[in-house]
């Protein structure tokens, strides 16, 4: 089809004068008969590249989706067109899903959308063997990929039953992949997952574009309290009118929605665990414009085609960027600007931990899960529930890991499973030969990259840089700026006057240079903390034992304190000069722009760290010994030896130094001040944000079995 065909093509059936940004190079690679990986923003109109060549070509589009609404709505939204198209997907009675499958064998439609569990079905299979499948259009891809923000098992599988069963032996049907959120590490996964470029077919036309949001205004707003949190939304919703409040759990849903309505907010409540037909209806009332506010989970906003969103309020932190910035994305969808603001709480971030365990549960605990399912089932068959497993385990466990421990084992086929006729239990059978440990390798990288995306999120949440920077830069865009007008901390810097972000004068050039030197020479060994205690001489046992004082380094910032190097080292981590790496201990590494900025061929911009006050020795030595001399009475004793057990437990399974995990005289704060709280446990001396993410739960635990008094 010629440009001026797709052009008029373009205005007749979808009504648009001119295409998006990154648009024609995807349809033109797909026409062209190439398999293709598009990385567009939400908004950007993904939807086009698969629907249009739909209309240009012959044969079936098969798009595979994972949302049953965001599937209907594009099809309701194509019959209006004149477009043929349909769905198959659980919603379905029997009889529509088997005239579909009719339907799609006989080529009646040229796109039909399918969730990817529908792949499972024989039925469906066949009746994909019979149709003229030439394109495969795969939507939210980084679904397919272990190190994506949204991994999906059954997505997975897409690659290999399309490139094996689904091809009859002959060349696989055309593959675009589609996604608004892929580093570059989730995108070569996708490529590699799809085995897109394997012999026959030549190597996949790659398009990223329109990352760029600068209509988007980026804030972070830090709030301790649920009244505060309400009182900022209320605030941002009086001025913005309409848009979105994304909560991280149903129940957050549930209460930000009442505590808006109460103040007068017009909005629909909208998750998972609502009825079909409630959520269909909100959904509906929304998109119609009878409400101007939704408070939902982020399932909601997939596809939803209202584009006057003036706001996108995070009433709790995301579990990644990637997730963040598809979520605000929905703003300002017409042009014009939108507010994304997120509201942050330490005490929000167990909540995405706690996300994270139960979508990775450690091989030994999926082992426990199958040996209480032998013990349930002595014949080897039973119907179960979650809740039974989990009281056979006879421990506190957490119970979404217990359902992800089922469901690896069935989908690595030491069980089989089915759902009962109406839901609840599931009908069990458990299978021979039992797993071992080494099964499940695979796993603990991926608990790794879900933990490493909570704290890329949290770096974000810290960053005093570009925010529209700091995201483009983490989605490889080579050109993403050092600066914007539409982020809280440019707009602050630039109130402040040149003082407050620039380049560096010459001494500030060689402490620069001292870090980066000191990063590169210790070759991605040490985190933060023993880098700071190398550069200003810190004699601690634990920087001699390894030898860090014959490293060239050792003492070069003898006059700074510690917590200032540490600042200067955020500083430089917020530049993406020094990368983290690691997720139990992360360790620091210099980037390529690091090593360039250490040889002064790239220049840098940075808010520099405020001038401390360094402590004596003699000074600082006396308040060490006065945390070891905190006065503890009986009960504050037995609550020392509770966390240090709780250590010895954290440091054996993480194969480290018990200090490591934490000081004696972190250890003797903590049992004084005797927290009940996340928030209260973080103003403990020793306790960061990432300890209180990694084992903070479990300390409060310890101190609550060793008595606690409140505090």
């Amino acid at each position: 089809m010629q440009s001026s065909d797709l052009l008029e093509t373009l205005k007749d059936v979808f009504g648009f004068a001119s295409f998006r940004e990154g648009q024609t190079l995807v349809i033109d690679a797909v026409l062209a008969g190439d398999d293709c990986v598009a990385i567009m923003p939400t908004g950007g109109g993904k939807s086009l590249c698969y629907q249009l060549p739909a209309l240009a070509r012959e044969g079936v589009t098969l798009v595979v989706s994972p949302l049953i609404a965001l599937m209907k709505d594009q099809v309701d939204g194509l019959e209006q067109l004149g477009v043929a198209a349909t769905f198959i997907n659980s919603s379905l009675s029997r009889e529509a899903s088997q005239e579909r499958l009719r339907g799609l064998a006989q080529g009646r439609y040229p796109l039909v959308y399918v969730a990817p569990e529908r792949f499972k079905s024989p039925r469906f299979r066949r009746a994909l063997a019979s149709a003229r499948v030439g394109l495969v259009a795969i939507d939210e891809a980084h679904c397919i990929s272990m190190w994506g923000h949204d991994f999906r098992p059954d997505y997975r599988r897409l690659g290999e039953l399309l490139n094996g069963e689904l091809s009859n032996g002959e060349l696989r049907p055309q593959l675009l992949a589609l996604t608004a959120t892929a580093t570059p590490e989730v995108r070569d996964d996708i490529v590699r997952q799809l085995r897109l470029g394997e012999a026959p077919r030549a190597e996949p036309t790659i398009v990223v574009r329109g990352f760029a949001r600068p209509g988007l205004g980026l804030h972070v707003t830090r709030l301790r309290r649920r009244a505060d949190k309400l009182e900022r939304a209320l605030e941002i919703l009086a001025e913005h009118k309409t848009g979105i409040v994304y909560c991280a759990t149903r129940k957050n849903v549930e209460l930000a929605s009442e505590l808006l309505t109460k103040e007068g907010v017009r909005c629909i409540a909208y998750h998972g665990g609502m009825g079909e037909a409630w959520r269909k209806r909100a959904q509906e009332r929304f998109v119609a414009g009878e409400v101007p506010v939704a408070v939902a989970t982020n399932a909601f906003g997939m596809g939803i085609d209202r584009a006057d969103l003036r706001a996108v309020i995070h009433w709790d932190v995301p579990g990644s960027l990637e997730a963040y910035y598809q979520e605000a994305g929905r703003g300002g969808r017409d042009g014009a600007t939108a507010h994304c603001e997120l509201l942050f709480s330490f005490a929000d971030v167990r909540t995405q931990d706690f996300f994270i365990e139960g979508a990775n549960p450690p091989p030994d605990l999926i082992l426990e899960v199958y040996h209480a399912l032998c013990q349930l089932c002595p014949d080897g068959v039973g119907w179960l529930g979650e809740r039974q497993v989990l009281a056979q385990l006879g421990r506190r466990v957490n119970n979404m890991a217990v359902g992800s421990a089922m469901r690896v084992l069935a989908r690595q086929g030491f069980i089989e499973s089915r759902t009962e006729p109406g839901g609840g239990s599931e009908r069990i059978a458990v299978l021979s030969p039992a797993p071992r440990l080494g099964d499940f390798d695979e796993l603990r990288a991926k608990a790794d990259s879900d933990r490493s995306r909570l704290r890329r999120m949290l770096r974000y949440v810290e960053k005093r840089s570009c925010r529209h920077g700091a995201i483009l830069r983490y989605f490889g865009d080579p050109e993403a700026p050092k600066s914007c007008t539409a982020c809280d901390n440019c707009l602050r810097n630039s109130g402040q006057g040149s003082d407050a972000r620039g380049q560096p004068d010459e001494q500030q050039w060689v402490e620069i240079q001292k870090v980066l030197s000191a990063v590169a020479r210790l070759k991605g060994r040490y985190g933060k903390s023993k880098v700071a205690q190398m550069l200003v001489g810190s004699r601690d046992k634990t920087v001699l034992a390894v030898g860090l004082d014959k490293v060239p380094t050792f003492g070069a910032m003898k006059g700074r304190s510690q917590p200032w190097v540490k600042a200067l080292i955020d500083a430089l981590l917020d530049e993406e000069c020094i990368a983290s790496q690691g997720e139990e201990y992360p360790t620091l590494a210099l980037t390529k722009r690091g090593w360039k900025v250490m040889r002064r061929q790239e220049d840098i911009e940075l808010e520099w760290p405020e001038e401390d006050k360094k402590k004596s020795k003699k000074s600082r030595k006396k308040s060490e010994q006065a945390d070891h001399d905190v006065a503890l009475d009986e009960q504050g004793l037995q609550r020392v030896e509770a966390l240090k057990a709780l250590r010895t437990e954290l440091a054996e399974a993480r194969q480290v130094p018990p200090y490591v995990i934490l000081h004696d005289r972190t250890l003797r704060a903590i049992a004084a001040a005797c927290p009940q709280s996340q928030a209260r446990l973080l103003e403990v001396k020793g306790i960061g944000p990432a300890k209180l993410a990694d084992f903070g739960q479990r300390i409060l635990d310890a101190i609550q079995s060793a008595g606690a008094h409140t505090d």
